[in-house]
């Protein structure tokens, strides 16, 4: 047998083999996810809040508009034209009547304003999501619990009112005829925790309301529900000056009307930049802190279920 040969492989110079570097060695793989299901809920939370407030600042001209509409009606017709006619609203004979009405509507229309921020903002836009759009959809999918869905909505929400209340305090204060003017003290500790708290209760009632009809009955849920609380929410009076309506001596208005959540919002907007009469302080943080808890807690419930069915 005649050995084969084997050809003599090429020589690789010391050099040039010095100066080959070794392969690496292959990185090894995580087993264990790289952060908590904690942290990742808290990061979409931030994106689905973020992606709103993007939204919102593409939008802002509409928004500003949507916003000043009707306060701006509001204070036109009672505190300029209805002076102009003669027929001032707040008993016009006397003196500094219709200034003393103006004080008491300013407060009201910011927290009016902030009411309608909550329906708008998450009502509307929840029944849209959940009607012909389906973006609820793909909202449902983040990387968080299906519950802080529905909570990006309230935070987005109540960032609107609080932009709300700052435009439309200096407008409605600015808009009435010569010789009407509101009187407007700042309190700042107050407006730093009553404006906050009185967002996150109309955002949660607007989450209430967004998951509690469907779109086809938007106008039975303003007809019923927007309406009544609007005219019964002491947006034009203080919820002090209900005492004269009386069923015998039993003060009947008074009490109704306490199951508005809008009464504690326009007197507490009226503690907080006015030095008018008002509901008495310890009454409207914890009515507000309950119509916040009762509302979300409804609200939370009822996103669940439309998103699981």
């Amino acid at each position: 047998m005649t050995a084969t040969a084997i050809p003599d492989q090429p020589r690789i110079p010391d050099q040039a083999r010095s100066a080959v570097s070794p392969r690496p060695a292959p990185r090894p793989v995580a087993t264990t996810p790289t952060r908590s299901a904690t942290a990742a809920s808290w990061t979409a939370l931030g994106a689905l809040i973020l992606r709103d407030l993007v939204v919102l600042r593409k939008d802002l001209k509409v928004f500003v508009v949507r916003t000043l509409v009707q306060p701006f009606l509001l204070c036109f017709v009672f505190l300029y034209v209805f002076p102009k006619i003669g027929q001032g609203i707040g008993a016009s004979s006397v003196p500094g009547a219709e200034s003393a009405f103006a004080t008491v509507l300013v407060p009201g229309v910011v927290g009016l304003s902030i009411m309608f921020q909550g329906i708008q903002g998450v009502a509307m836009t929840l029944a849209q999501e959940f009607g012909f759009t389906r973006e609820i959809e793909d909202r449902v999918q983040a990387p968080c619990p299906i519950w802080l869905v529905a909570i990006s909505k309230v935070i987005s929400g109540g960032v609107q009112g609080l932009i709300s209340a700052a435009i439309v305090l200096p407008i409605a204060s600015v808009v009435h005829a010569a010789g009407v003017e509101a009187h407007i003290n700042l309190h700042w500790l107050l407006i730093l925790t009553i404006v906050p708290l009185s967002c996150l209760a109309m955002t949660s009632l607007g989450l209430l309301l967004g998951t509690s009809f469907e779109p086809r009955n938007l106008g039975l849920m303003f007809g019923f529900i927007v309406l009544p609380i609007t005219f019964l929410g002491g947006t034009y009076y203080q919820w002090t000056r209900l005492a004269p309506v009386k069923l015998g001596g039993w003060h009947w208005l008074q009490t109704v009307v306490l199951i508005n959540p809008l009464i504690y919002v326009n007197d507490g907007m009226r503690a907080a930049f006015t030095n008018t009469t008002h509901m008495h302080l310890y009454v409207i943080y914890p009515a507000l802190l309950a119509f916040s808890a009762v509302f979300l807690t409804l609200g939370l419930r009822n996103f669940r279920r439309k998103v699981l069915a």
